[in-house]
């Protein structure tokens, strides 16, 4: 019953809202404007407009080998962790296993933990292991990161669901495995695909682990990005950001369209 008080937000904290969303939104359009410059240099408004920047990263085979690199992690620790936590996320909410509670907070770690912290933990295990700049120990390493991203949109799908569904296709005839796969895995894919989307952005976008991990002749995009502004900033640093923000911004909002993501962030 409504208690006749009107709670929708007054229009000064809408407008702060707004304020602060486009505060935050400056930055990735000074990169974007940058990238569009005529000149050899970073410059804000840029000095004329030109496509030739996205041309140079296009046709640089080390632009071209990070962003492979960057594609093949990303696929790859998404499809892994996709497997891994819709399974742990499904036996944790059907408390098959003892101290569910206990795995929760351990496979959510990696989201609390500085990733810093995470990195240089896994380096001293991977440099123990020989798995240091190898391509599987790097795969591995963006499992343990985008996991979690995984557990927790299926668990959020799982307590949504009516297990009286999944129950009633086990009394038709269904084996377990039957009724997971036509009953329940349809109803929370949406949640899957939400964590799916959010760890496959978080693969293609880390440094702080990666860098730790990675080998001599290999890099991923964010990494040659980074050593890159190390060095200095030109406009390709900056073409190269725009392609990264438009493409994960066109994903996310086909998604959104489709899924509606905004239910399980």
């Amino acid at each position: 019953m409504s208690d006749g008080v009107d709670h929708r937000p007054g229009r000064a904290v809408t407008a702060a809202a707004i304020a602060v969303l486009v505060f935050l939104q400056i930055p990735v359009l000074v990169v974007m404007l940058a990238a569009f410059s005529t000149t050899s240099y970073l410059t804000i408004p840029p000095k004329g407009l030109t496509l030739a920047w996205f041309g140079k990263v296009l046709a640089d085979p080390t632009y071209l080998a990070a962003i492979r690199m960057s594609l093949i992690l990303a696929f790859g620790s998404t499809l892994v962790s996709t497997v891994l936590g819709v399974a742990a996320a499904y036996a944790l909410f059907r408390r098959t296993l003892p101290g569910s509670e206990a795995i929760i907070a351990f496979l959510m770690a990696p989201l609390v933990m500085p990733a810093v912290v995470v990195g240089v933990a896994l380096l001293q295990f991977f440099s123990l292991t020989g798995l240091r700049g190898t391509l599987f120990g790097l795969l591995m390493a963006h499992v343990v990161i985008t996991v979690p991203y995984i557990v927790r949109s299926a668990l959020a799908s799982l307590a949504g669901l009516d297990g009286a569904l999944e129950e009633a296709a086990r009394v038709l005839g269904a084996t377990g495995l039957e009724a997971f796969r036509l009953v329940t895995l349809p109803l929370i894919l949406p949640g899957v695909v939400a964590g799916a989307l959010f760890a496959f952005i978080t693969s293609l976008d880390n440094v702080p682990v990666t860098i730790f991990l990675i080998g001599a002749n290999q890099t991923t995009l964010p990494v040659l990005i980074f050593s890159s502004v190390e060095m200095g900033i030109d406009p390709s640093v900056a073409a190269v950001s725009t392609l990264l923000i438009l493409a994960t911004a066109i994903v996310l909002i086909l998604a959104e369209r489709r899924f509606r993501l905004h239910r399980f962030v």
